[in-house]
């Protein structure tokens, strides 16, 4: 049984997804979509790092960990994409059928 205050999260290659704390989620998953909002395009590794910055503190836990498996959850439901470029793993909102 899933308690309402977590929520199970989606894989983009449907691999199983993880219950997480709601509330964690919420804010991990805000920072994305606004990064990912005022940079068009982002490369993944700067997101993290500047979440890193961004989000310490805010909750107990690894804030690398809950950057990927949010990041995982919203590319599996289509708002976010990621991308190669030169090697390097980049995201970008998804087109107008994928926003919010």
């Amino acid at each position: 049984m899933i308690r309402k205050n977590k929520i199970l999260t989606l894989h983009p290659t449907e691999k199983k997804g993880v219950n997480i704390d709601r509330e964690k989620y919420e804010l991990v998953k805000t920072y994305i979509l606004n990064e990912v909002t005022n940079h068009p395009e982002i490369k993944f590794s700067d997101l993290v790092e500047l979440g890193k910055k961004r989000l310490n503190g805010q909750f107990d836990g690894q804030v690398t960990w809950y950057i990927v498996t949010v990041k995982l959850d919203l590319q599996a439901r289509g708002l976010i994409e990621r991308f190669k470029k030169s090697g390097v793993q980049w995201l970008r909102l998804r087109n107008k059928a994928g926003q919010l």
